[in-house]
């Protein structure tokens, strides 16, 4: 797949770039993409924390008070839910929402999500090196682009610092190294922009 290189204000770049059909030219499935997705946001998820129980509070096992005689219900336990300090009747148990996905599968998820951006959204830019710093100038140049509201940048070893300081005040705009590439993050722009060293990392991961 041959797709034209452009500047990152959207002017005509330096030639063309071969794409891998291996990587970008797969035919993209929901179901598989729905199941990277699930996976990657249930793994963000923290652990949900348990409640004390009476078991787990630290009160006297004593038994509190007269069985008959003190004028009050009876009781044998200062754990118990209904004293202040006692424990939580009924509380919530530790959950760990963690999953766990073939690593053959997720590759294949994120291929098919570069994929589907190649066929509406994938822009090919020859480096980031025109950002001098300034987030004015940067958002204009993306204007002039028109590559739309959200856009997910990805460079090569290691985001641009000059084009990283210059976005990050750009509500819609995100970077991140080739490393960093996901599926989430791919489906939820509408423009995915690579620079060629992005490609080559993306496909010698995939490769090797």
């Amino acid at each position: 797949m041959k797709v034209k290189v452009l500047n990152i204000d959207g002017s005509a770049g330096k030639g063309d770039i071969e794409l891998s059909d291996d990587v970008f030219g797969l035919e993209p499935r929901a179901d598989i993409l729905h199941r990277v997705v699930t996976w990657q946001l249930e793994n963000r998820r923290g652990i949900a924390r348990a409640t004390r129980e009476r078991s787990d509070v630290a009160r006297t096992g004593k038994k509190w008070g007269r069985q008959k005689g003190g004028g009050t219900a009876r009781h044998g336990d200062r754990a118990a839910p209904v004293f202040i300090g006692g424990g939580k009747a009924h509380g919530a148990r530790r959950r760990e929402f963690s999953q766990s996905l073939n690593k053959k599968l997720r590759a294949l998820g994120l291929k098919m999500a570069l994929s589907s951006k190649a066929q509406n959204g994938l822009i090919v830019v020859d480096s980031l090196d025109g950002a001098d710093g300034k987030t004015k100038a940067l958002a204009g140049q993306l204007a002039k682009a028109g590559f739309g509201k959200k856009v997910l940048v990805i460079d090569g070893e290691a985001v641009n610092d000059n084009f990283a300081r210059a976005a990050r005040n750009i509500v819609g705009v995100n970077v991140l190294p080739a490393q960093g590439a996901n599926v989430y993050d791919i489906l939820k722009h509408d423009t995915l922009v690579l620079t060629r060293a992005a490609v080559e990392k993306l496909e010698a991961r995939f490769n090797g």
